[in-house]
């Protein structure tokens, strides 16, 4: 089992781990959810959202500014 991520240039399938969440996905690529907005599917996801065989995972950096 397997899911899609896109991350700035990455593009790559990754091993699907039982009950794996956006959250559990962040810490592994050490990476904040306070800078990180993740869509599941293309539907914004929260970091509890369960990762499901085949998802595409796409995280987006946010952009702070004053």
């Amino acid at each position: 089992m397997e899911f899609v991520l896109k991350f700035k240039q990455v593009h790559e399938k990754r091993e699907l781990k039982e009950d794996y969440t956006i959250i559990n996905l962040l810490d592994d690529l050490n990476l904040s959810s306070q800078t990180i907005v993740a869509k599941q599917n293309g539907d914004l996801a929260i970091e509890e959202s369960v990762i499901e065989d085949g998802d595409e995972i796409q995280l987006i950096q946010i952009i702070y500014g004053g």
